[in-house]
C-alpha cells in the first residue's frame, strides 16, 4: 500500500465526514443551541421584568399602606371628635334635665310650703276660735264668722 494513497483517502474521508457533519449534523445542533440561548435570554428578561414588577408592587403596597394608615388615623380622629361631641351634648342635656328637676323640686317645695302655711293658718284660726270660745265661755259659730276667720287667716 502506498502511503500517499492512504493519506489521500484519509483526507477524502475526513473531508466527506466534515462535509456530512456540516451539512446534516451541525445545523440541528446550532439550531438547538440558538433556541436554548433564546430561551435563556427570554428567561432572564422575564426575571428582570418580574423584579421590576415586584419593585413596583412593593411601592404600590407601601403607598396603599400609607394611605390606609392616614385614612385610619383620620377615622380615629373623626370618631374621637364625634365622641367628644356626643359627650358634650349629653352634658348639656344632663344640665338641662338637672335644671328642670331643680325647678320642679322648687315648685313642689313651694307648693308644700304654701299648703303648710294654709294648714297652719287653718290651725291657728281654729285655735283662735277655741281661745275666743274659752274666753267668751260660749260657742262661737264658725260659719257665721267665716269672713272674720278668713280675714284673720290672711293676717297671719
Amino acid at each position: 500500500m502506498n502511503l500517499n494513497a492512504t493519506l489521500f483517502v484519509q483526507f477524502v474521508v475526513f473531508f466527506v465526514l466534515v462535509f456530512v457533519t456540516m451539512k446534516f449534523v451541525w445545523p440541528p445542533v446550532m439550531k438547538a443551541l440558538d433556541e436554548r440561548a433564546e430561551r435563556i435570554a427570554n428567561g432572564l428578561a422575564a426575571a428582570d421584568r418580574g423584579k421590576a414588577e415586584m419593585a413596583a408592587a412593593e411601592k404600590r403596597i407601601a403607598a396603599d399602606l400609607a394611605a390606609t394608615r392616614d385614612e385610619s388615623a383620620k377615622r380615629i380622629a373623626d370618631a374621637e371628635k364625634r365622641a367628644s361631641a356626643i359627650i358634650e351634648e349629653a352634658k348639656q342635656q344632663a344640665t338641662v334635665e338637672a335644671a328642670r328637676i331643680v325647678e320642679g323640686a322648687k315648685a313642689d317645695a313651694e307648693q308644700q310650703v304654701t299648703r303648710a302655711r294654709e294648714e297652719l293658718r287653718a290651725q291657728v284660726a281654729a285655735l283662735a276660735v277655741k281661745g275666743a270660745e274659752q274666753i267668751l265661755k260660749r260657742e262661737v259659730n264658725a260659719s257665721a264668722h267665716a269672713d272674720l276667720l278668713s280675714q284673720l287667716a290672711t293676717e297671719l
